[in-house]
């Protein structure tokens, strides 16, 4: 079995070498419909997160900390704001040196002339292109998740094991595993067994309330990627996806390895848990947010020796002010971002992004505010996100009267109220 805490000075500078000759391709070309609003005009990995940051960037910084720089990012929904951020955000590689982050939006390049139907046909529609940059392996992966990996890690597991394809796993609870791919293991983590969304998902052997899942992570030898799509792409029983037909086809004939993700996650001193986030639902989204707000949040956003990179704008610090008894501007528990002016306002536990303006009298609990953000005096904000952009009117109440709420905008039904644009024209505010 492949032991992650054993590698020599040889394996590491085999690794190095094979990490400069690794493609990654960043599959963003999702809406993530269950975000409700917020993704009717950005695609999920362009979501903000965690203050500053977009989703994409976690996928993208991981890549950059690993010593991958040679990557794709493949797009297709509304992919506007997601071109702009990381044409923005991530042109700081060198090409001279074959360094990159390339943009490759849907194109109807092939004969079909067909958007993509699928994460296998996304790589296929530019296979054209990925053959060009002669990679040895490539590396698939989501762009709308939210951890710190070591791709080279996971790379020297693939090497070891003499593997074709490397798949990463995560232990999920049962009743959630019936969302991911399941997959069964031999003693060698060879996987003997993989089942894309199963209705009654397999337990893992010993843990009946636990299931192997897949992180949608993938490490393919390059010459037998191109093989399986050429083959995928004429086949006529096929959804063109990754999961559901090609990677488990190839359970049983070739050596397809799982590799756990506690082996490469990234993890700071003191940590409780082995990070990673599908923030693809309203709740899901507000809670990992919320998360940061904590004392010692799971997720360590202050860790330098594995940075987050994004695109900012140049905005200045946040400002706090008024200091009377009824009109003092604070925020507690809280992480606000620059440009923010919480102007003798009361901010806790929230998460303000750049550029949001709480004016007097305000009370903003157990929120997250996005960009761009105007809050009018008097309103009281709790357990609710305020899309971007939105403008909030003087005396506006959310979170106190949930019939209300559900009334006037979308509540979850663990009570989370989304407040957009669209609702408050409803609403003639």
């Amino acid at each position: 079995m492949y032991d992650p805490t054993d590698r020599g000075t040889a394996i590491d500078i085999e690794v190095n070498d094979r990490l400069r000759k690794t493609l990654a391709l960043i599959l963003a070309g999702g809406r993530g419909s269950r975000l409700m609003d917020l993704t009717d005009w950005h695609a999920k990995p362009a979501i903000p997160f965690a203050g500053k940051f977009r989703i994409v960037d976690f996928t993208l910084s991981n890549c950059i900390n690993s010593g991958i720089r040679r990557i794709g990012v493949l797009t297709q929904y509304k992919a506007h704001s997601l071109l702009q951020h990381i044409q923005r955000g991530w042109g700081f590689l060198r090409g001279e040196f074959n360094e990159f982050v390339e943009l490759l939006p849907a194109q109807q390049r092939t004969q079909g002339e067909n958007w993509y139907k699928g994460t296998a046909d996304a790589v296929f529609q530019n296979l054209d292109i990925v053959r060009a940059h002669r990679p040895e392996h490539v590396l698939v992966l989501a762009g709308d998740h939210v951890y710190k990996m070591h791709y080279g890690k996971m790379l020297a597991h693939h090497l070891a094991a003499g593997a074709d394809v490397t798949v990463a796993c995560i232990e999920v609870p049962l009743e959630a595993a019936r969302g991911f791919g399941v997959m069964a293991v031999d003693d060698d983590d060879r996987i003997v067994r993989f089942d894309e969304k199963p209705a009654h998902p397999q337990p893992m052997p010993g843990h009946p309330d636990k299931a192997l899942a897949s992180m949608g992570i993938y490490i393919f030898n390059a010459q037998l990627l191109f093989d399986l799509l050429h083959k995928d792409s004429t086949a006529a029983a096929t959804t063109h996806d990754f999961g559901k037909d090609l990677i488990p086809a190839l359970v049983g004939s070739h050596r397809v390895i799982a590799h756990h993700f506690q082996d490469s996650c990234v993890m700071h001193e003191g940590a409780r848990e082995h990070y990673w986030r599908d923030v693809g639902t309203i709740d899901a989204y507000w809670e990992a947010n919320m998360d940061l707000t904590t004392v010692t949040p799971a997720l360590n956003l202050y860790d330098e020796s594995w940075p987050i990179w994004t695109d900012q704008p140049q905005s200045p610090p946040a400002k706090f002010v008024f200091d009377s008894d009824n009109r003092r501007g604070m925020a507690v528990d809280s992480l606000v971002a620059g440009g923010c002016i919480v102007s003798g306002a009361v901010v806790r536990r929230s998460m303000l992004f750049s550029n949001v303006r709480v004016n007097s009298f305000c009370v903003v609990e157990d929120a997250v505010i996005l960009p761009n953000v105007d809050i009018g005096r008097h309103a009281r904000l709790r357990r609710c996100i305020v899309d971007q952009g939105v403008v909030v009117p003087p005396g506006l109440v959310v979170g106190e009267d949930a019939a209300l709420d559900a009334a006037r905008f979308h509540r979850t039904e663990k009570g989370i109220t989304l407040v957009t644009a669209e609702k408050l024209k409803l609403l003639g505010a």
